[in-house]
């Protein structure tokens, strides 16, 4: 069950309100994913217990058993603080577990427990299943254009944060 009861868009927003100009059309695209992604990662957690950003912790964990905590947040581009909660709640849902690393007793390598990996084999209603029906949609060079608007975008962000 949905927890969003906005109307899905039915056509691309630059054809809704030229008056808003490209930039605030394209905001207003960026909040309107925004709130999306919330809303599932919401949904996410009262259907499978986990969120959004942790499902993606734990795929990456999945995908790549022993990884550290440091190298998982540059995976994932998180802070190592905004990590360490996502995994500590992972941990207390008995999905993953900290091992300590045979070559250097002061870290921790993340491992998925039973239920991790059974989660972890879930495919549908996720953020990622949605994606991967969005990415089936687009041509490689509408992905391709997307993801470097995205990166650009991030970068400008980025700086002015920096500026502040």
């Amino acid at each position: 069950m949905p927890t969003s009861k906005r109307k899905p868009p039915t056509e691309p927003a630059h054809t809704e309100d030229k008056s808003l100009g490209k930039t605030l059309l394209f905001m207003q695209q960026l909040w309107e994913l925004t709130h999306s992604l919330h809303a599932m990662s919401k949904r996410m957690d009262d259907v499978h217990g986990v969120t959004g950003p942790q499902r993606l912790a734990l795929r990456i964990i999945g995908r790549s058993p022993g990884i550290s905590a440091g190298a998982l947040a540059e995976t994932l581009r998180l802070h190592p603080s905004t990590l360490t909660g996502i995994v500590r709640r992972l941990c207390e849902r008995a999905l993953v577990d900290r091992v300590p690393d045979p070559a250097d007793a002061r870290r921790a390598l993340l491992e998925l427990l039973p239920a991790g990996r059974k989660l972890n084999e879930q495919r549908t209603h996720t953020v990622e299943a949605a994606v991967r029906r969005a990415m089936q949609r687009v041509t490689p060079a509408q992905l391709s254009g997307a993801a470097a608007v995205i990166t650009v975008l991030i970068s400008e962000l980025e700086r002015e944060n920096q500026a502040s």
